[in-house]
């Protein structure tokens, strides 16, 4: 796998147990995946005016909103124009979303899916599918 997408709310944002931590568990790993090449993206059916917080946009190399981009998860036009922003086939993108029917999109547009459901589970499961 070479690439991680990652929806926002739910999944960035999840503080999980460590509510002290500098910044959501998620975020961090993402900033240790993309330091051993992963290429990173967030994928929000947020509308087109929104942005990840400034702070962290230097971590992801695309930001597809379903308000820009014209189609929403889990439409499977929404995770092949994110796979082909990042430059990567489906196959080689890992999705995580805590949307159950989002997960089941990715996978059926040819991406790995993750169901997110806790900080701890997610880490484990982006261990084994992204080891680095």
């Amino acid at each position: 796998m070479r690439g991680l997408v990652l929806d926002f709310g739910g999944v960035l944002t999840d503080l999980g147990d460590d509510h002290t931590a500098a910044e959501p568990p998620l975020v961090t790993a993402t900033r240790r995946l993309r330091r051993t090449g992963v290429r990173t993206a967030v994928l929000s059916n947020a509308d087109g005016l929104w942005r990840p917080p400034a702070a962290w946009s230097p971590l992801f190399d695309v930001v597809v909103t379903s308000g820009e981009a014209g189609v929403a998860k889990p439409d499977r036009r929404a995770y092949l124009l994110v796979a082909e922003l990042l430059g990567l086939p489906p196959d080689e993108c890992v999705f995580v979303d805590d949307l159950a029917v989002n997960v089941r999109g990715a996978v059926a547009a040819g991406m790995v899916g993750v169901h997110h459901r806790s900080v701890d589970a997610t880490l484990e499961e982006l261990d084994v599918l992204l080891p680095g």
